[in-house]
């Protein structure tokens, strides 16, 4: 393997036993504060998009959002919206199946939550209008960190370049700079609990808007 290859992978290791490390130091108070923040952020982003299809997933353990994020979300779509929650894959590629309630949703491995209902493939995500991801840091070019399974960075590449992606995360994970290899697809825009939605610039839906609050 080339030795950039290997410094990327070594800086990306780095910077996630950091960012991991703030979020587990996070309290169960300031926790539940930014899911509420992010959350409302969200849902004024789906009122306006009004999106027939979105994907998203259920925040674990420190992961911002909350683990309501897909009842909230289900409830801001429109009345004959869906919404796709991930099934990992043994090969840690995601399927995608319909979330119809909590009673609906199994403990899986890595402590996931996944939906029971029939799964509908991995191209499903194509036919999504939105794309909620879940992201450890993103930085100013919309390059996202994830937990290294590499699982988001094959199912971002099948959606395509006009639908836009959102990535959530706590503040202070919106960063200058993520190392990049050439397997990682950006996103167009990320949440945080302090700034709102901030728009990625040069990056697809919402480009030109910068930073800026939607609700």
């Amino acid at each position: 393997m080339p030795k950039f290859s290997d410094d990327v992978h070594e800086a990306k290791r780095e910077l996630r036993v950091g960012l991991l490390a703030a979020r587990r130091s996070l309290s169960a108070p300031r926790r539940a504060e930014a899911a509420a923040s992010v959350q409302a952020e969200l849902v004024a982003l789906v009122r306006r998009l009004r999106p027939a299809r979105t994907t998203a997933y259920v925040p674990v353990a420190s992961e911002p959002g909350g683990d309501d994020l897909p009842d909230v979300l289900r409830a801001a779509l429109p009345a004959d919206a869906e919404l796709l929650l991930p099934v990992l894959r043994d090969d840690l590629d995601l399927d995608w199946a319909p979330y119809t309630g909590r009673e609906s949703l199994r403990a899986a491995g890595r402590g996931l939550r996944e939906p029971t209902g029939p799964p509908l493939g991995r191209a499903a995500v194509a036919g999504a209008d939105l794309v909620v991801v879940p992201a450890l840091a993103v930085d100013r070019r919309g390059v996202r960190l994830g937990r290294g399974g590499g699982s988001y960075d094959r199912a971002l590449a099948r959606v395509p370049a006009g639908v836009p992606t959102v990535a959530l995360l706590h503040d202070g994970e919106l960063v200058t700079s993520v190392p990049a290899g050439p397997h990682d697809r950006p996103v167009h825009w990320v949440i945080t609990p302090a700034d709102g939605l901030v728009a990625v610039p040069g990056v697809g839906p919402g480009a030109s808007a910068g930073r800026t609050r939607v609700r």
